[in-house]
């Protein structure tokens, strides 16, 4: 991902992954428990896009409140928003506004929310968001224990991008419009 200060467009098919991750995190975050505060190791698949590995984020109930205040900016672009929680299994079907788009996602989540879960998504693209009809995106989510010493809530390791803190992106103007030019 980019540094909110430089805010280059990235390739396609990483523009399209960050699209899906960005729809998967608001779908958790604005209808899924909180997770357990600590560090949680996240690891996503989507077909056609090459493997980033697996990324760490550290978490307190800030960050998941905070994701969820995000996800919430966000439900206006949504028309539908259907959870369906049936023990530990949530399916979600929602059809939101993703620049110019519309995208008609699917997802099933099944764990739980203080250990491990995993999680499905088929998004259709409606017309094509940069050449791409569908994606599909599964991910799996396990708690690794406590942050690690000098971690603060929010931050996040990618493989190959560097640590970066997902609540002071989140808060940071320059990110916030950029967020706005996607739509």
């Amino acid at each position: 991902m980019n540094h909110p200060a430089n805010p280059r467009v990235p390739s396609s098919p990483l523009l399209l992954a960050l699209v899906a991750a960005s729809l998967a995190g608001a779908l958790q975050a604005a209808e899924l428990p909180k997770r357990k505060a600590g560090l949680w190791e996240i690891s996503t698949r989507m077909e056609g896009v090459p493997a980033m590995g697996a990324m760490q984020q550290c978490i307190d109930q800030n960050t998941d409140d905070l994701m969820q205040q995000q996800a919430q900016k966000e439900r206006p672009n949504c028309r539908v928003i259907d959870v369906k929680p049936l023990g530990n299994k949530v399916s979600v079907h929602s059809v939101c506004k993703v620049q110019g788009s519309t995208a008609t996602t699917d997802a099933v989540f099944v764990g739980a929310f203080d250990s491990a879960y995993k999680g499905d998504m088929h998004t259709r693209f409606d017309p094509p968001l940069h050449g791409t009809s569908e994606s599909r995106m599964s991910l799996d989510a396990r708690w690794l224990g406590p942050c690690k010493p000098g971690q603060k809530p929010g931050d996040v390791i990618m493989p190959q991008v560097g640590g970066v803190n997902i609540n002071e992106m989140m808060k940071d103007p320059k990110f916030q419009e950029m967020m706005k030019r996607q739509k």
